[in-house]
């Protein structure tokens, strides 16, 4: 297990097959959005798909909570169900093509990425706490930066542009704060 930065081999010692080019990846993004717009009329986001998948655990366990859900509710013993919205299955699509593309190209190395003077545990505290703090605010904003990315800055929307530009430059002054965590 690699506990430090990937060191550029697999767990069975042989190379990682190449990245793609990064346009030609960009230029299939933008066609399966054109396609998601054609063919569904939206969109395409990673936000509502965890959620709808967390709202039916829930509802496995308390079926009466969720049903008197504002938001979840309508979806509770209807024809479409919790589970029937094309975002839950591009975010399942999603994570066994990452992982198949992952497993096929020979780049899997589990590990905790981090800072030599940095424990293993407040990295994956830390990573935890990120991860439910971001999952949050896109429940909160009603979307994710997937969303706002792809499709808003596909339909040129202003709060989407602004939103991305706030969004690298929020990125880029915290890891002026944390980049110590990395170059020790």
């Amino acid at each position: 297990m690699n506990d430090t930065k990937n060191s550029g081999t697999t767990i069975d010692g042989g190379k990682p097959a190449a990245y793609w080019n990064p346009y030609a990846a960009g230029v299939l993004l933008g066609a399966t959005l054109l396609a998601s717009y054609l063919i569904l009329g939206a969109g395409l986001g990673a936000s509502a798909g965890p959620a709808r998948i967390g709202a039916f655990l829930e509802y496995c366990v308390l079926p009466q909570h969720v049903a008197k859900s504002e938001y979840f509710g309508a979806w509770v013993g209807s024809a479409q169900g919790l589970l029937s919205y094309y975002l839950v299955f591009m975010f399942a699509g999603t994570f066994v093509g990452g992982l198949v593309s992952a497993v096929l190209a020979r780049r899997i190395d589990p590990g905790v990425e981090r800072g030599k003077t940095f424990g293993t545990a407040p990295r994956l505290t830390l990573a935890l706490l990120g991860g439910v703090l971001v999952g949050f605010a896109s429940r909160l904003a009603n979307g994710c930066t997937s969303g706002q990315a792809l499709s808003g800055g596909a339909m040129l929307l202003n709060g989407s542009l602004v939103f991305m530009v706030c969004v690298f430059v929020g990125g880029y002054a915290a890891a002026w704060f944390f980049r110590r965590q990395w170059h020790d």
